[in-house]
């Protein structure tokens, strides 16, 4: 199986690539078009900004290829915001795969009844309404890893929730594209379960 991690401005790519080998997966890194237009599955990680990242997606044409692929795409963390339609963090116009948009935890009317929560959320945190083939094996109320300040709200396209300051989307899914909120390549057996699934789509 030829496994693609899209390679740009967004760290955390080499946890993802040892998370794959340690499911016999040996991923490639890489930002040609080609190479990941043959791969059988596309991982598109980050951590970082939505801004620079948008940017460097489109000085290389990854954009308008990202949003063609037709094999499983699975977005992680910052790669989940940057599949939504619009982010907060510097007002940024993202790929519009999923329909909803991307908030600062502190941008919503539940923070003052919350303000003990810590923005960035950083830790674990349980997930619940599971839905899709990515999460078959994976128990209600598992527990994951997070690092982040910004959101992507509920939408049609959830398919799983956290709550932390409020209710949003764990995980997104339209068609061939998922993405997780959360960093599978660090959330133990259960994110090893979820990537497991991905690669069995």
């Amino acid at each position: 199986m030829k496994v693609a991690i899209i390679q740009y401005n967004a760290g955390n790519v080499q946890s993802v690539r040892y998370a794959l080998e340690r499911l016999g997966i040996t991923p490639e890194l890489t930002d040609d078009h080609e190479k990941i237009l043959k791969a059988d599955k596309v991982i598109f990680p980050g951590v970082g900004n939505a801004s620079s990242a948008m940017e460097y997606l489109k000085e290389r044409q990854l954009d308008t290829l990202i949003i063609s692929l037709k094999q499983p795409v699975l977005g992680i963390c910052l790669g989940l915001q940057l599949l939504c339609e619009h982010s907060e963090e510097g007002n940024t116009t993202c790929l519009g795969i999923f329909n909803t948009q991307v908030k600062l935890f502190n941008n919503n009317d539940n923070f003052k009844e919350t303000a003990q929560l810590k923005v960035p959320q950083v830790g674990w945190n349980d997930i619940y309404d599971c839905t899709t083939d990515l999460f078959i094996g994976v128990a209600e109320n598992s527990y994951v890893y997070y690092v982040h300040s910004y959101y992507a709200k509920l939408s049609g396209h959830t398919i799983t929730k956290t709550n932390y300051i409020l209710p949003y989307s764990a995980a997104l899914q339209k068609d061939n594209f998922y993405a997780v909120q959360f960093h599978p390549e660090k959330s133990g057996v259960t994110g090893q379960q979820i990537l497991s699934n991905f690669l069995s789509l």
